[in-house]
């Protein structure tokens, strides 16, 4: 699969993420080591795909595919996409038994109305908040009728967070964005493109965590 070309700000986070790659498949969490809530949320995005059996799932910013792989042990099939070519060779390396796939979000290397499932896990946040329609409108012409979409990740109050190049992981000079959207906002946009929630989950934080995460389920009538 193959995608299209990107504008400015994913081409900054590919590159910063291409340049970590290494280091954050190192760092980043196995699927085992989350907190009760979101394994549990995990859980039940997996039992609904596996009762619905509506066809293949797409893990979106799979990064080194440790959910993707997560998902496929519960007997969901999974494949991943990802931005970073250097993520997606990590990913191939680490489960040579799945399918990654260098991809954009917004502008999906999938047919329409072809996927049982979307995983959107942690990987929406450096998205502009003006570009956000046009993502979930991907994920709306990307499942089937009757498909799931699992969406989780940071919130906040219209906070804009800058990464400087000091902060990247291992020290890298890396450079990207984050847009912490209300949950609200977030609602109403899934609503917009024609996502029906029928569950939301806000975490808010605790010891492990600094910000309030929001996990959002979502069908497509």
């Amino acid at each position: 699969m193959t995608h299209g070309l990107s504008p400015s700000h994913l081409t900054a986070i590919r590159d910063s993420y291409d340049t970590v790659a290494a280091d954050y498949a190192r760092l980043v969490k196995e699927p085992a080591e989350l907190d009760p809530l979101s394994r549990a949320m995990l859980a039940a995005f997996a039992e609904a795909l596996r009762v619905a059996a509506a066809g293949p799932v797409a893990d979106l910013g799979c990064g080194p595919g440790k959910v993707t792989a997560h998902l496929a042990a519960l007997g969901v099939p999974a494949f991943g996409v990802d931005l970073s070519p250097k993520m997606i060779e990590l990913a191939h390396r680490a489960h040579p038994h799945l399918s990654f796939a260098v991809g954009s979000m917004t502008a999906l290397p999938l047919p329409g109305n072809g996927l049982g499932g979307i995983l959107a896990y942690y990987s929406t946040h450096h998205t502009p908040p003006e570009q956000l329609p046009v993502m979930y409108a991907e994920f709306h012409r990307a499942l089937a009728p009757g498909g799931l979409l699992m969406l989780a990740g940071y919130v906040g109050d219209d906070e804009y967070l800058r990464l400087r190049p000091t902060q990247g992981h291992g020290g890298h000079p890396v450079s990207y964005e984050s847009h912490l959207l209300p949950v609200e906002r977030i609602a109403e946009l899934l609503d917009r493109a024609g996502l029906v929630i029928t569950a939301r989950l806000v975490q808010e934080p605790d010891e492990g965590a600094r910000r309030r995460v929001a996990t959002f389920l979502a069908r497509k009538p």
